[in-house]
């Protein structure tokens, strides 16, 4: 009768425990620099949180679940084939407002309102986690400051690739009576690849809701969350989530979600979205001198189709924190 060693035996168990444990096993680093702040996943690049020379602060790349970046470059470069360059001001991932004090937060025509960032701080890492804040003041054409705000930012990395960014953002009117104007340009965002749009006949991307309204009929409609899917620039299939609190102020959000690849929740432009367009301040919020608004918000990259029962079981996750 053959005998076989165990040596060999428990050196292929060890083997496959240690490929298991590289799976899961993920680390988050930070780097803070002049320009920002740089986030690591196992020694590989995630998302830098931009702020230097910029008209507001945004995170770019956004590297998917499957190591590819699926957010447009444009209009951080210029020179990537069949990327289409409108709305230069969706840059990566970002928040802004389009009516702040009837001043534009948003876009970046004539006299434009920009945010300035103030301050980077508390950076923290340990494991598969990873957090920072950042402060922001929001300033007229003119540079008039007008509101600032606190934004603190958790990365967690999750099994095989996949990515929890969480952005909770507390709004203060530090300077006088503040607004924020019922209007579609806004406001939690991020601006998708082409190949994550449906658009026209190169869009090869999809997207539901939790009432499972699908595509251009999400636009408008209120709910929780919403997920995109479809290939990256590599062809692998990922999915894009992005979930709303459920104590954010209006929740559950409207969606300004697009075919062409803008992903934004916005819980302001009311009469935009209901349609009611005699009644164009409907969604106004007034916030008195010193007033705060928090708002905050999970996305999700993942790994393969978001299948619904799987973005409700985080959604809950995300609640229960």
């Amino acid at each position: 009768m053959r005998r076989l060693h165990p040596l060999p035996l428990v050196a292929a168990a060890f083997g496959l425990l240690a490929l298991a444990s590289s799976a899961l096993a993920q680390t988050v680093t930070l780097t803070q620099s002049d320009t920002g702040v740089r986030v690591d996943i196992d020694g590989k690049l995630f998302t830098e949180y931009v702020t230097k020379d910029v008209p507001r602060p945004f995170f770019y790349p956004v590297i998917g679940g499957a190591g590819e970046n699926i957010v447009r470059n444009f209009p951080m470069k210029t020179d990537v084939a069949g990327e289409p360059q409108d709305h230069p001001h969706h840059r990566g991932l970002w928040f802004a407002h389009g009516s702040i004090n009837g001043m534009d937060f948003w876009s970046e025509m004539k006299d434009f309102g920009k945010q300035q960032s103030t301050g980077v701080s508390d950076l923290k890492a340990e494991g598969n986690k990873g957090s920072f804040t950042a402060t922001t003041k929001w300033v007229s054409a003119d540079g008039k400051p007008v509101l600032s705000d606190t934004r603190k930012f958790t990365i967690t990395a999750l099994p095989n690739g996949e990515k929890l960014l969480d952005f909770d953002i507390t709004l203060q009117a530090t300077e006088g009576e503040v607004t924020f104007g019922d209007t579609k340009e806004g406001t939690m965002a991020i601006r998708l690849c082409p190949q994550l749009t449906f658009k026209d006949k190169e869009g090869t991307g999809n997207a539901y809701n939790t009432q499972n309204d699908k595509k251009k009929d999400i636009w408008g409609k209120r709910a929780p969350w919403v997920a995109y899917f479809g290939p990256d620039p590599k062809g692998n299939v990922v999915g894009v989530a992005m979930f709303e609190h459920p104590k954010n102020f209006r929740a559950p959000t409207y969606w300004h979600a697009r075919d062409y690849g803008l992903f934004a929740a916005n819980p302001f432009g009311v009469h935009d979205f209901e349609g009611k367009k005699d009644e164009e301040h409907l969604g106004d919020h007034k916030m008195a001198k010193g007033d705060t608004l928090q708002l905050r918000y999970r996305f999700f990259f993942g790994k393969g189709k978001p299948m619904p029962k799987a973005m409700a079981a985080r959604y809950d996750e995300y609640v229960k924190e």
